[in-house]
């Protein structure tokens, strides 16, 4: 202030007047500051934190499965998922996609390596069925036809039933990644990277037949590999459900976040907040009844 504006003033106003001034400059440097952070670019492990959570909410994966990632890997997931997201593409299309390039490729083999054994097979059978005729017509020469007046009853043999849509089954892997791989009858084959995509898309009776086929190939040893292990360890507390096993016992301690169920097959998948099971509609399992409240009071 000038002199003569300060004569105006008494030293009570003086002093309201700086710690207004001063106020407003604590204000304006707050503020420089909370807009200085906000602009900074994030760290490498904020990004990876940000990353993972999306992938746990959107994709499926879990903290633990992302954790042995890199953040390279983590980021070409992410951006994979953004964009899946953002363009409204459902993740089922690149699985069909990459199932029918591989389908047309064998099919391409196939066809061109059988080709010319259908083409031979064709004229031996034209071959043949005028050979039968010609012996046809000289056996109605020298046949009399006889009438029986009695009926005569013949028992039916039914057909062999259908072979199961699933023949067979491997776990793939590429790079750090790994695949549930589902081979059809008919040679065609999908992949799905999670428990939860497979049931999305196969009926119970895959599902019983996929039970089968991981059985007969492992029985009830406990499996270490990854892939191998988390697809006996879901498809055995399905099928078996064993009120002494652990996993039973741990449930009253998880909280419960996610219940849906997968129509297609009729199971319901419930999340835990360290865990997850798999339980068909029809059949009974050993819940505590604290996890049974929890599940309804939520109406999940």
């Amino acid at each position: 202030m000038h002199d003569e504006e300060q004569e105006q003033y008494t030293n009570e106003e003086k002093v309201k007047f700086f710690c207004e001034f001063l106020k407003q400059r604590r204000n304006f440097f707050t503020a420089k500051r909370a807009k200085a952070k906000r602009n900074k670019p994030p760290t490498q492990a904020q990004q990876r934190k940000l990353y993972c959570n999306y992938l746990k909410n959107i994709e499926g994966y879990t903290l633990k499965q992302l954790k042995g990632f890199k953040f390279e890997v983590i980021n070409d997931m992410f951006d994979k998922a953004f964009k899946r997201v953002n363009t409204f593409v459902n993740y089922k299309t690149e699985l069909q996609e990459e199932s029918s390039k591989k389908v047309e490729a064998e099919m391409a083999e196939e066809s061109s390596s059988k080709r010319a054994g259908i083409e031979l097979e064709q004229e031996a059978a034209k071959k043949k069925k005028i050979d039968d005729n010609q012996e046809e017509a000289e056996m109605k020469k020298h046949m009399e036809i006889v009438l029986d007046e009695e009926e005569v009853s013949v028992d039916a043999i039914p057909l062999a039933t259908k072979p199961p849509v699933i023949v067979e089954y491997k776990i793939v892997k590429e790079g750090k990644m790994g695949y549930f791989q589902l081979i059809k009858a008919y040679g065609s084959s999908r992949r799905y990277s999670l428990m939860i995509q497979m049931l999305q898309n196969i009926n119970k009776e895959d599902l019983e037949t996929l039970w089968k086929l991981v059985k007969a190939k492992h029985g009830d040893t406990r499996q270490k590999e990854g892939y191998e292990r988390v697809l006996w360890g879901d498809l055995k507390v399905m099928f078996k459900p064993d009120v002494e096993s652990e996993v039973w016992r741990n449930l009253q301690g998880y909280k419960v976040t996610v219940w849906k169920l997968f129509s297609s097959c009729k199971v319901h998948f419930v999340r835990f907040q360290n865990m997850h099971i798999f339980m068909l509609a029809e059949k009974n399992y050993p819940l505590t009844p604290a996890t049974i409240t929890e599940m309804l009071n939520k109406k999940l």
